[in-house]
């Protein structure tokens, strides 16, 4: 399976760093050091996307078709 990129946007802000997927609202986080901002939200965007990939079939019930669309 292919791997997606997204966008973080990072910043250092008074001692910590802070950021933010663009892409997926919702999607941020702070942590102490910019390796564990990246990693804590490497996890919290694969966290987001399977509960909204859960959601979306669950709503869909059965009877569905999955497609991929690109942009």
């Amino acid at each position: 399976m292919k791997r997606q990129k997204y966008t973080a946007v990072i910043k250092q802000d008074a001692g910590w760093w802070i950021g933010w997927i663009e892409e997926v609202p919702g999607v941020n986080c702070q942590e102490a050091t910019r390796e564990e901002l990246i990693e804590s939200l490497r996890v919290t965007l694969g966290e987001a996307l399977e509960l909204n990939r859960s959601a979306a079939l669950s709503a869909a019930g059965g009877g569905y078709e999955e497609l991929t669309i690109a942009v």
